[in-house]
């Protein structure tokens, strides 16, 4: 006979109970609740996550399977359909938002290095395109019979644990991702050309923060002087100039820094723009590789 605890309940230690308590008191998730708690509801979907359920009605096929050690597990005396569902519907999902930033944090700070080349804070952004059932998902509509959305990710480069994640329909052109984040001071953010849009560059300037992006193909760049350069590392020159046009000069007002860089691994060429004058052009290529 098992004499010890299971190994979900194991791992459940490991959560901060009191800090989720807290939570939900303050966002009044319990009120007039008497037996499936906020506490059941996160544990119930928590094992539906680790067991790789692909929706409620086989999740409740595998509680049911361990029903009688439901009470052990966690999950409360009686879960059924109904009160999942029901939870997942009324109870504000802030509790859970707030729960996972504070583990995010926790997990943050336990993987803090300084192993990587650059010192300092590094964040990558992307987005992922995540298909769905539209006929499931009405509300997620993406094209005329296909529906999806888009998971915005700010990627901690050191610790390898996302910090900040944004979820919006599919729809959604991934640069207006970038005014949902809080730039850090001397923390590096590095971005692909598709978030190319130099207002919110010259905000990530303005918060005395840095970028590096990939440069577009029809980028209007006049050169003001260059720097030494080692060909011999892939970096073809180095140049610090300003962005020409009317409106886009007004737009990112200050000087920028053009790299361009070959790959000699894939054979491609990149042109990097940053506000970081002090780094040398290899660790800009270096940032952008670790993107």
């Amino acid at each position: 006979m098992n004499q010890g605890k299971y190994v979900f309940a194991q791992i459940v230690e490991f959560l901060p109970q009191r800090i989720f308590d807290r939570i939900v008191e303050k966002y009044e998730g319990n009120k007039y609740v008497m037996h499936y708690t906020c506490w059941n509801q996160l544990l119930c979907m928590l094992f539906g996550q680790l067991t790789n359920r692909d929706s409620l009605r086989d999740l409740m096929v595998a509680l049911n399977a361990h029903s009688n050690k439901s009470y052990h597990l966690g999950f409360g005396k009686n879960v059924t359909r109904s009160n999942l569902v029901k939870a997942n519907e009324r109870r504000n999902s802030k509790i859970f938002e707030e729960f996972a930033h504070h583990l995010i944090d926790v997990a943050r700070r336990n993987r803090a290095n300084d192993n990587f080349e650059i010192k300092g804070t590094i964040y990558a952004f992307d987005s992922s395109t995540i298909d769905l059932c539209l006929s499931v998902f009405w509300w997620a509509k993406f094209r005329k019979a296909k529906g999806g959305i888009k998971l915005h990710t700010l990627f901690d480069i050191t610790t390898q644990i996302p910090a900040f994640v944004h979820i919006t329909p599919a729809t959604v052109n991934d640069v207006n991702a970038m005014d949902y984040l809080n730039y850090e001071q001397s923390a590096y953010y590095i971005f692909d050309r598709g978030y190319v849009d130099y207002t919110r560059l010259f905000k990530i300037t303005q918060y005395s923060a840095f970028f590096v992006i990939r440069a577009k193909s029809n980028l209007q760049f006049n050169r003001m002087y260059s720097q030494k350069s080692d060909k011999s590392s892939g970096v073809l020159c180095d140049q610090i100039g300003k962005l020409k046009g009317f409106y886009i000069s007004k737009r990112y007002p200050d000087k920028l820094r053009r790299v361009k860089f070959h790959d000699q691994q894939t054979n491609r060429t990149f042109i990097f723009l940053t506000n970081n004058f002090d780094i040398t052009s290899a660790q800009v290529a270096l940032l952008y590789k670790n993107r």
